[in-house]
């Protein structure tokens, strides 16, 4: 019996649909609170207790959580039982050796990349994947394994994969990360623990100053890359490219894809697909039913109005995001709801933040999500940012009724933090003030 302290993270949450689905034994325990990523866990049957020293006995053994500290109760009782215990990474480690494991980092887009190479290696051959978004799914028939490979803390250089590939590299996680060079070195470990090649974004400004002895092919829309997307077209309904491998034509593609990034997502995963010797037009088919990843660029439409719940958390993924979202409605006001992660993050970034929310019609910002801090911890009010931008309030996850005049709007819900509640209160609350005021008239 597998039993995870902290089953509802996303990782935790995965692993655990992971191992079920390859025939074992699984449940787990974490807080009261509902997450979205119980669904999964659910739809399986898997067993969710309330943390409790008792729930812990001696067939078990333990995969404990990053977010778990070493004196909680159930951790304390498998150490006195002498109990098999690994962490997160460590189990994952094991996994890495079963399969042809494709790991995909980056500080931006591994979620999003991971699932277009799950959807396109599961369609062609079978796969197993585990998401960030709290997807896990496995047969052991399976000969591919997409692993969704996080930098924070080190903890990709666990694993180890076939394929390591890099969607970009740049400063964040910086309550543990000292500067961009110690981040450059986390990446360079990683991509030499490659045992085929490491598939890496060319465009990124610091990929080429890794400095691996594994195989490296760098993809994007430079000249210089070895597999190049030309005759880039976006439009409303996707983005239209040709892609050439080292100046031979592969194939075009037609994809309901937004924005440059989620462009670059698609070739790392049809460079994957070149040299795994895939033919391009059924990777293209397959590409062109992509399905977003959970909490990425997920939209529910809401009269005139579209709703979009999404991860993005560095100012990077802000820009991005809101870019896609002006390419897909050109005609549709943005407005941004805003939920800041750690006050490390927002402090360094304090600026950047201010310089993107004045780029919408209207910002609203909501308090600082501590995370794995300690509120006191870091000088950074929410109200400074909030008085340096124009356009921008402040907001709670009780107040959607500031939401609700807005139309022909795209409501942009940005943030870590599970906001799918806030969402739906906004979304109960426009359809009962509209539909009672159709009525009326």
């Amino acid at each position: 019996m597998y039993y995870f302290i902290g089953i509802k993270g996303t990782g935790m949450s995965a692993l655990a649909c992971f191992l079920h689905d390859l025939g074992y034994k699984v449940k787990g325990s974490d807080v009261e609170r509902h997450f979205f990523t119980e669904k999964g866990l659910n739809e399986r049957n898997i067993e969710i207790l309330t943390y409790d020293a008792d729930n812990i006995t001696k067939d078990m053994v333990i995969i404990k959580g990053n977010v778990i500290k070493d004196d909680h109760p159930e951790y304390q009782k498998a150490l006195e039982l002498d109990l098999k215990i690994y962490t997160y990474q460590e189990m994952i480690a094991k996994l890495t050796k079963m399969f042809m494991t494709i790991t995909v980092a980056g500080c931006h887009g591994k979620t999003t990349t991971s699932t277009m190479a799950y959807q396109v290696l599961n369609e062609i051959k079978g796969a197993n994947c585990l998401i960030g978004d709290g997807t896990g799914l496995a047969n052991k028939e399976n000969k591919y394994f997409v692993l969704e490979a996080c930098e924070y803390q080190r903890h990709f250089l666990a694993y180890t994969p076939y394929y390591a590939i890099i969607t970009n590299i740049e400063l964040d996680h910086v309550d543990y990360y000292k500067d961009i060079d110690d981040v450059i070195d986390a990446f360079t470990e990683y991509a030499n623990n490659a045992e085929k090649m490491v598939i890496a974004c060319g465009d990124d400004p610091y990929t080429h100053s890794l400095e691996v002895d594994k195989p490296i092919f760098y993809y994007g829309l430079d000249d210089d890359n070895d597999i190049i997307a030309k005759d880039v077209q976006y439009h409303e309904n996707g983005t239209a490219f040709d892609v050439f491998v080292e100046d031979n034509y592969y194939g075009h593609f037609d994809l309901p894809i937004y924005g440059k990034h989620m462009l670059l997502d698609a070739l790392a995963v049809i460079s994957l697909a070149y040299y795994e010797r895939f033919d391009a037009k059924e990777v293209s088919k397959i590409l062109k039913n992509f399905h977003a990843a959970r909490r990425r660029f997920n939209e529910t439409v809401v009269g005139t109005n579209v709703v979009i719940d999404d991860y993005a958390h560095h100012p990077t993924e802000l820009k991005c995001t809101i870019k896609s979202a002006r390419q897909k409605y050109p005609d549709k006001k943005i407005i941004v709801i805003w939920g800041p992660h750690t006050y490390t993050r927002t402090k360094a970034f304090k600026d950047e933040y201010i310089e993107i929310l004045k780029t919408v019609d209207q910002a609203y910002v909501m308090d600082i999500y501590a995370a794995r801090e300690q509120k006191g911890d870091i000088d950074i009010d929410i109200n400074d940012i909030i008085k340096a931008v124009p356009n921008a309030k402040h907001i709670t996850d009780q107040e959607a009724d500031k939401l609700l005049d807005y139309q022909n709007s795209v409501l942009l819900f940005m943030s870590p933090n599970d906001l799918t509640s806030f969402e739906q209160d906004y979304i109960n609350k426009y359809n009962e003030k509209y539909d009672e005021e159709s009525t009326t008239k």
